[in-house]
């Protein structure tokens, strides 16, 4: 099998982190990573996001002899506070109030790991993200269009959540969805991967 050959894999069960990998063209096969998300005890939010983009990465290149798997992670930050999922109403509402008017860095880790070497290249991709001063009204509208309980910060960005923020600073705009495409494939580059070459023969 050639280097280019390899599988790919993405180790995540989110579906915009799949959608966002699609965009590339390339053939890959999707597995969920199990992994433990808490953050470890005085861990800052940027190193959560890069530990767990590689922990993802390795526990699902364990069941494959010869891929290149890929994990993400991406945690909010605000004034070094990490703000999670909100997994419900209540929870978004209390973030998107505590968020407006204010600065949140989103960090975007992202690893591939050589399931057969073992070998892994990794990159944090942040966005600095300025949020608008948010009525009340318009946090209640936002939420009962886009229900953004599995996503940190209640951003859904891909859709009416962006209109949320003021500004948004990135040297990749896929980042603050959840998978920088642009660190993606520098990445598969570093493995040998030529990514429109690939991209070309599986259309």
């Amino acid at each position: 099998m050639t280097k280019d050959d390899r599988p790919l894999v993405l180790g995540s069960t989110s579906r915009y982190r799949r959608e966002l990998l699609g965009r590339l063209g390339l053939p890959f096969e999707v597995a969920a990573p199990g992994v433990d998300e808490a953050p470890l005890p005085g861990e800052r939010p940027a190193q959560t996001a890069l530990r767990l983009a590689e922990a993802k990465a390795r526990a699902v290149a364990g069941r494959y002899g010869h891929a290149l798997v890929i994990g993400s992670d991406q945690v909010a930050d605000c004034d070094g506070t990490p703000v999670g999922k909100p997994g419900g109403r209540e929870q978004a509402l209390a973030q998107l109030r505590r968020l407006s008017g204010r600065t949140v860095v989103f960090h975007t880790g992202v690893a591939l790991v050589d399931a057969r070497s073992g070998r892994c290249h990794s990159e944090l991709v942040d966005v600095a993200s300025t949020f608008r001063v948010l009525d009340e009204a318009e946090i209640a509208a936002y939420l009962d269009r886009e229900a953004p309980w599995d996503c940190a910060g209640s951003v859904r960005s891909e859709g009416i959540g962006v209109a949320l923020f003021e500004r948004i600073g990135s040297d990749d705009p896929t980042a603050l969805v959840g998978l920088p495409l642009i660190a993606v494939a520098r990445l598969l580059r570093a493995e040998g991967v030529d990514v429109i070459a690939r991209a070309a023969a599986a259309a």
